[in-house]
């Protein structure tokens, strides 16, 4: 079980320009949490999303991948190893990240590592994400750098995406890292 408190719209960002009272209220789906908020330690789950024909398709018209293994049937069935069309990797990726992002407005991409595709996903398949909070350390004078791992599942937990997420988050009192930064 997870002891920690919930980390999702439990804050405002109080903006200037719209009424005090509506500024006032948590924001659905976003966070300003700071570096000293990030548990070590926590897990998240999302809900689960089927991947549907016509968003892989979407999605590969956006991107530009034609690949056969992607967008035409009669390959992949006939001369595919896997008998059926894939969903992209890259939109597994994508997906499977959304699922369990928020949007922290003191956090900044600054890369991924580990990135591997582990298990192929099809058209129809359905997947849900966990995020799990690995690790953080001060790097720069206003952020420190935090690591989170995301595995992307299908169907009843069958492993199918693993990366790392390394981000960089603003620290509340900059004054307590003096000294302890990398850079």
């Amino acid at each position: 079980m997870n002891d920690f408190a919930p980390t999702v719209g439990v804050a405002s960002t109080h903006p200037k320009n719209m009424p005090e009272d509506h500024a006032a209220l948590p924001v659905w789906n976003a966070e300003n949490w700071f570096y000293e908020d990030w548990p070590v330690g926590q897990k998240i789950r999302s809900l689960r999303r089927t991947m549907a024909e016509g968003d892989s398709h979407l999605f590969n018209t956006l991107v530009l991948d034609i690949h056969p293994y992607v967008q035409d049937q009669m390959f992949a069935e006939s001369e595919g190893i896997f008998g059926k069309r894939l969903i992209a990797g890259a939109f597994v990726f994508s997906a499977g990240l959304g699922l369990v992002a928020t949007n922290c407005v003191n956090a900044f991409s600054y890369g991924y590592d580990k990135l591997r595709f582990i298990k192929p996903v099809f058209i129809g398949d359905t997947i849900y994400s966990i995020r799990s909070n690995l690790d953080k350390k001060p790097r720069y004078k206003e952020m420190g750098l935090i690591r989170a791992s995301y595995e992307v599942f299908k169907g009843e937990g069958e492993l199918v995406l693993y990366c790392e997420h390394l981000q960089t988050v603003k620290y509340r009192n900059p004054a307590d890292f003096a000294g302890k930064t990398e850079k």
